[in-house]
């Protein structure tokens, strides 16, 4: 069942991703997006850049084979939010999505993220500051204002699970959202 948290959550990616703001999501909106995500993390080797552009793409092929019937290249925010709340059909690029954003965020490779490569990342995106603040902390930062990259991995999977609610990710939909 669907929570209206998912689909307050899935709205909120729409319009961060939906660069143009034309209203659909097209291919150039992800470059766009991976561009600017890539670019907040200067310190990311370049195979950890590559994969998270790699990411963006893979979730742009996913959306428009599942949904562009008409072959248009353009996805409405009602055709997205089928299809990301639809786990059988978009788990294994969440998966994928979840995994490069959330390494990106450790350029030391020794399982973390701080605050500032995240808050860095979540900008990029296009998240509010006070959302990714309220994030952060619902991840329950560790020593030296940290969290484990598999905390912020599996925070990403769950975001995009139509079942949840009432998960850290909430923080982000939280008075706005953007």
């Amino acid at each position: 069942m669907r929570t209206p948290e998912a689909t307050d959550r899935v709205q909120l990616v729409f319009s961060l991703f939906d660069a143009d703001g034309n209203g659909f999501l097209e291919a150039d909106d992800f470059e766009l997006m991976g561009s600017r995500v890539v670019a907040a993390a200067p310190a990311a080797d370049d195979a950890a850049k590559q994969a998270l552009l790699a990411s963006f793409r893979r979730y742009w092929t996913t959306l428009v084979t599942e949904l562009d019937a008409n072959g248009d290249g353009k996805i409405s925010p009602e055709e997205f939010e089928a299809c990301v709340l639809s786990p059988e059909r978009f788990e294994a690029t969440i998966d994928e999505f979840a995994r490069a954003l959330s390494a990106i965020g450790d350029p030391e490779g020794d399982g973390f993220v701080n605050r500032p490569d995240f808050v860095a990342l979540m900008t990029a995106i296009g998240f509010r500051r006070p959302n990714i603040e309220a994030l952060f902390e619902a991840f329950g930062p560790v020593a030296g204002d940290r969290i484990p990259v598999a905390t912020w991995a599996e925070g990403i999977r769950d975001y995009y699970r139509p079942e949840k609610a009432g998960i850290a990710g909430d923080h982000l939909t939280a008075s706005g959202g953007r």
